[in-house]
């Protein structure tokens, strides 16, 4: 019967106040009626608690017009003792086991023509809903929450250079544990130990791709054991307690790299991701700065090794909107916060890849993390 805690730190009253009106206009903006907002990051974001979903249906009803309410299981409730509900005009509504907790959604809303349900709302929930909410189209929320979430206030912007700070401190510590002889699971243990000593709530991912391993972006640790010579990619972050994730890469050799290419790949490496993160400001759109990555890399020779996206947001999900992509017009604002990660990898050789976290200014960008760009050269 034990669920593990999630409370967090949450923003104040007033702050969540605000999320909640823009919410419920936003829904109106989108001919919706209501938004049925499950746990995780987007509950998170309107209550300050992201709640956990299980099979018992718990989700935040958000009308276009009225009050909003907090349907939860009584057995549940208690994980939500902190949010300010009545602060923030919200009315609890809960049910017990024998309950037709849908219903419960259904009799609230009365007959809507439109609902919007979280984009990862369990199956069971969704199915459950539409029988319920009869005659209603059923639409996703993400297009609606990411025009709140997408642009970050000041708070948040603060909460993303603290994770920034604390992922550069990891970083700034990897030559304690990264050298030869050792496996790659051995020194991802290390470094994930080392993310919840600088802050972190946990680790969400580590990432230590040595050799030809680094070829693969998302490779995870492995037995690998750690070669001098090898080229290693450091890929690393996770949540600080308020829920604003961090998430950096720096690229590691063991001694001097065994391949005589590396240092001159390595340098447009460096370019690539310098001119993409030049390239941010106001009113550029997100395909125009993966471009200023991408244009760097072909025009090198080495397009066909940049096999992903330049960036992704970052904020209470690790990857949010917006994508920084070919394709994506959207024109980049104030506030909004992403990846810059251009990265370069030749199978069974190695792989190399720079990643900094910005937050697009008034004018211009501000990079949260600050370890140098510079090929990082460990004892081996």
């Amino acid at each position: 019967m034990s669920r593990r805690s999630l409370h967090t730190p949450a923003p104040d009253a007033a702050a969540l106040r605000a999320r909640l009106h823009r919410a419920a206009k936003a829904a109106a903006a989108a001919d919706t009626d209501a938004l049925l907002v499950a746990p995780g990051s987007d509950l998170r974001y309107l209550l300050g608690q992201a709640g956990g979903s299980f099979e018992r249906l718990t989700t935040l009803v958000v009308p276009a017009e009225g009050t909003p309410a907090l349907v939860v299981p009584k057995l549940e409730a208690p994980g939500y003792a902190d949010v300010p509900t009545d602060e923030l005009g919200i009315e609890v509504l809960t049910w017990v086991d024998g309950d037709d907790a849908y219903r419960l959604v259904a009799d609230r809303l009365g007959k809507p023509g439109r609902v919007a349900v979280s984009d990862f709302t369990p199956a069971l929930h969704v199915l459950a809903l539409r029988t319920a909410l009869g005659d209603a189209e059923q639409t996703l929320a993400g297009p609606i929450v990411r025009e709140l979430r997408t642009r970050k206030d000041a708070a948040e912007i603060d909460a993303l250079r603290a994770a920034g700070a604390a992922i550069d401190r990891v970083h700034a510590r990897v030559g304690e544990w990264l050298r030869a002889g050792r496996t790659e699971a051995e020194v991802g243990a290390d470094i994930a130990a080392a993310i919840v000593e600088e802050g972190h709530d946990h680790a969400d991912f580590v990432i230590v791709g040595s050799g030809p391993n680094g070829a693969s972006p998302h490779h995870d640790v492995s037995g690998r054991v750690i070669e001098r010579g090898d080229v290693v990619v450091v890929d690393i972050g996770g949540p600080l307690p308020d829920g604003y994730n961090s998430d950096s890469t720096r690229t590691y050799t063991i001694g001097e790299p065994r391949d005589a290419d590396v240092a001159d790949t390595y340098a447009v490496l460096q370019r690539a991701q310098q001119a993409a993160v030049d390239a941010v400001r106001p009113g550029v759109t997100a395909e125009q700065v993966d471009a200023a990555a991408r244009d760097v890399i072909e025009a090198a020779g080495f397009g066909e090794y940049f096999i992903h996206r330049t960036g992704h947001g970052i904020g209470l999900d690790v990857h949010e909107e917006p994508y920084i992509i070919a394709g994506n017009t959207l024109p980049l604002e104030a506030g909004m916060a992403f990846s810059v990660e251009p990265g370069i990898y030749q199978p069974g050789r190695w792989g190399a890849r720079i990643e900094d976290i910005v937050v697009v200014t008034g004018n211009g960008v501000e990079a949260v993390n600050t370890r140098p760009h510079e090929l990082v050269v460990l004892d081996a």
